[in-house]
């Protein structure tokens, strides 16, 4: 067959040869001689029509992959039966991969691979073979194509295309809920072996979440996942081929889970009662205040929807909900509002979640109320506040005299008054906070507490300097932030009973604790003994990781007559930061039980002194006794005899502190030659009594008197708040208040620095070579400060 495919081709270094029939021409005709041209056209019809039944055979070659040694890699031999061995036949290579990839030998037909072959790559070439006469150039076998096959070795690991994944699973699901699904691909053969059967597992993220091996996908492992509690979690995943088995490849992806929030929360009031104030002058849908309601969730699950349910001013004020905050805004519904007429109302506000979930209804009520006092104010072109409403958050910790928040007001009026500024001491009535009567810097003047007010709603007044009588208003709401700074107690008086007869490991009791914090986390507390009774023969503490604790006894054998009390020292601490700590005490009963382990009677048997005590050896008890109570009322008489009186000196004056110092300050620089504490002044005193007289506007103050220049340093105002403070804690303190006002002297000041530290600018202006004229007493004076003989040096 002279078209026929006729190569035979085997794997890397086998082959077979071709097999060729012949067959023979006969011509017909008469034999007669022929020339040499005859003979030559003869010859070459006789190739020509030359019938070939299978010149060669050819089948597929294959060859692994990834070879990495240096010599070139032997893939086949082509051959043709036309070849004698002689070199007479050319062999040519074309096709995919010829010359670049695959070479031949002309010659003896051997094929090899001269670059790293890759089967993810390529995974077959396919060529063409040509037997060429050598000197003639003429084809001698028709062209054939046959196929080289790259064979897979597993090079290759397991990828996650898809990867890092995020996913998100709602909380409290049940366990099993299905969370995401990762795949991986292996770009191994999948029908060789199992180079790609590929097997999944978890490496991080038990025993929260869980995957199936074969399909790789995640479900959640643990049940009421609250993401109150924890809302992300890291989750690692990784596929092995090989089916897992060892020496398989592996990859691993991380799998971001966080946990979509439910409505499992109820909303809350923070403060049960609001006090707000509004200006008569206040157009319709003008705000009022806030009201806010804490929902531990999120997103639609917080959405709050407020109302009034009750009060006398429902159709006067409206309430509206802020869709961004979820707040509750009091506005203006109806004007004119009358101060004459009704200068407050009282409103009763009512705050719901609109999204329920069936499940967590037995959370519920999903509602809560809380009643707002709105106060209507006399107003004239009052100042106007640039913001309508501040809302701020202060942590409790915060010092005293901070600045939280600049509350700026102006005057409408031509005149533009200047401003001053004060608080409404009707919604500050614990005094926690000051603000300043010229800036509006609203500062803390108390020590915060959540736990005792977390919500303050204070109410920002703002009085023309000209006429008090113009006076505007703004609510500033400060949330006050939660730190740890209570430590855990028991959550009551713990008073355990212990049988004779009990035995060793007997749950006598279980305690639990409260912390008036509220950290974001929630409450985790530690249970341990005291140290002093971290060796306790007696009994023994399990903490149960669920905020109880466990008190076992270590022992039996308890008798009432040796010992019928223990009191057993426990240390609580928290998880906050830093952590707190704190030691209850549990007091444990020895009892006398039945058998059923039922107490019977907790107090020790009576024991009878000796009968054979004489009346003698009692007197002299007795005797011993009486002496002793003589010697300790000596003593005291002795120790009260010997105390001198306190003699008041006569230079003291008790109303001002005279510092003494021998050398000389830096002058106003210099803030440690005097206690600052004790500036006092007799006019800044009249004002203090009027505010204490409660006379309104408490703001006509000193500032009248005293000149905007002589604004002190924020330092020595935040320093002088401390100690107002402190004085006003003080039940001993003196029955004034004081405020001294000083020009110092020293750099910046008109006086200038009136130091004579710096009179002599240079050594040159003085001269201590007198002083050894004075005589040997003053030798080594003049050593000192003299001239050193020699080299002139001063020492």
């Amino acid at each position: 067959m002279s078209n026929a495919k006729n190569w035979l081709g085997l794997g890397v270094s086998l082959y077979f040869w071709g097999l060729m029939d012949l067959t023979t021409l006969a011509l017909s005709g008469s034999a007669r001689p022929l020339n040499k041209s005859q003979e030559d056209n003869l010859s070459d019809k006789l190739l020509l029509h030359q019938r070939m039944k299978r010149s060669w055979v050819w089948n597929q070659f294959f060859v692994l992959e990834e070879y990495t040694g240096t010599d070139p890699l032997y893939v086949g031999k082509l051959h043709s039966d036309m070849d004698r061995g002689d070199g007479s036949i050319k062999y040519i290579l074309s096709g995919e991969g010829a010359g670049i990839v695959f070479t031949i030998d002309d010659t003896t037909g051997d094929i090899h691979a001269i670059q790293r072959l890759d089967r993810e790559e390529r995974s077959q070439y396919t060529l063409r073979a040509q037997a060429l006469d050598r000197r003639t150039g003429r084809p001698m076998e028709p062209e054939s194509e046959f196929i080289i096959k790259i064979q897979d070795i597993n090079d290759n690991e397991p990828k996650f295309l898809d990867g890092p994944y995020v996913a998100s699973v709602p909380e409290m699901s049940p366990v099993g809920t299905s969370v995401i699904q990762v795949t991986a691909t292996d770009a191994d053969d999948p029908t060789y072996g199992n180079s790609a059967r590929v097997v999944y597992s978890i490496l991080q993220g038990q025993p929260y979440f869980s995957v199936d091996s074969r399909t790789g996908l995640i479900r959640t492992a643990l049940m009421n996942m609250d993401r109150e509690a924890k809302d992300y979690y890291e989750v690692i995943i990784q596929a092995k081929d090989m089916g897992g088995q060892l020496g398989g490849l592996a990859g691993t992806t991380k799998v971001n889970i966080t946990l979509s929030d439910v409505n499992d929360n109820p909303p809350r009031f923070p403060q049960k009662h609001y006090q707000m104030n509004v200006l008569e002058s206040a157009p319709v849908s003008s705000t009022v205040g806030r009201v806010v309601a804490k929902d531990l969730d999120e997103g639609i699950n917080a959405e709050m929807k407020y109302s009034f349910v009750d009060g006398d001013g429902l159709d006067v004020f409206d309430i509206n909900t802020d869709p961004n905050y979820q707040v509750g805004i009091i506005t203006v519904r109806k004007v004119p509002l009358s101060f004459e007429s009704k200068k407050s109302y009282t409103l009763k506000v009512e705050g719901t979640n609109p999204h329920l979930e069936m499940r967590f209804l037995n959370l519920g009520p999903f509602r809560d109320t809380t009643t707002v006092h709105i106060s209507v104010e006399d107003v004239d072109e009052p100042p106007v506040f640039e913001s309508s409403f501040y809302f701020v958050e202060v942590p409790e910790d915060v010092e005293i005299g901070t600045t939280i928040q600049i509350i700026s007001a102006s005057d409408p009026d031509v005149t533009n008054n200047s401003i001053r500024y004060s608080i409404d001491r009707s919604s500050d009535p614990g005094r926690f906070f000051y603000v300043d009567i010229a800036t509006g810097a609203l500062m803390t003047a108390r020590p915060l507490d959540r736990e005792d007010l977390s919500w303050h709603n204070i109410t920002v007044l703002a009085v023309e300097l000209n006429n008090p009588s113009q006076v505007g208003s703004v609510s500033v709401t400060v949330k006050v932030l939660d730190v740890n700074d209570n430590a855990p107690q028991f959550s009551r008086f713990y008073e355990a009973f212990v049988c004779e007869n009990a035995k060793a490991g007997q749950l006598i009791q279980t305690v639990s604790a409260i912390d008036q914090d509220d950290p974001q986390g929630g409450q985790h507390f530690y249970y341990s003994l005291a140290p002093e009774a971290a060796n306790n023969p007696n009994f023994t503490l399990r903490d149960n990781q669920d905020n109880t604790a466990w008190i076992l006894t270590r022992r039996s054998g308890f008798r009432q007559h040796e010992q019928n009390t223990f009191y057993l020292p426990i240390l609580i601490a928290d998880n906050g930061r830093p952590m707190l700590s704190s030691t209850g005490t549990l007091t444990v009963h020895v009892c006398s039980c039945d058998d059923d382990g039922v107490v019977m009677s907790c107090n020790a048997e009576a024991y009878i002194l000796p009968v054979s005590l004489s009346r003698g050896a009692l007197i002299a008890i007795l005797a011993c006794i009486f002496v002793l109570l003589v010697l300790v009322l000596l003593i005291l008489s002795m120790r009260r005899h010997g105390k001198q009186p306190y003699i008041i000196d006569e230079e003291e004056n008790i109303h001002e502190n005279i510092v003494r110092y021998d050398d000389e300050g830096g002058g106003e620089e210099d803030t440690e030659a005097f206690d600052i504490a004790a500036m006092w002044n007799p006019r800044e005193a009249q004002v203090v009594v009027k505010s204490r007289q409660e006379m309104l506007p408490e703001i006509e103050s000193l500032s009248r008197y005293v000149p905007q220049t002589c604004i002190t340093d924020n330092n020595v105002h935040n320093y002088v708040l401390a100690k107002l403070y402190e004085a006003d804690m003080d039940l001993w303190a003196p029955p004034f208040d004081s405020l001294q006002t000083y020009m110092f002297e020293g750099n910046g000041s008109v006086a200038e620095s009136l130091s004579s530290l710096q009179s002599v600018t240079t050594d040159s202006d003085q001269s201590y070579d007198y002083l050894t004229d004075w005589g040997p007493r003053f030798k080594k004076l003049a050593e000192m400060y003299g001239v050193k003989e020699g080299n002139g040096a001063l020492w």
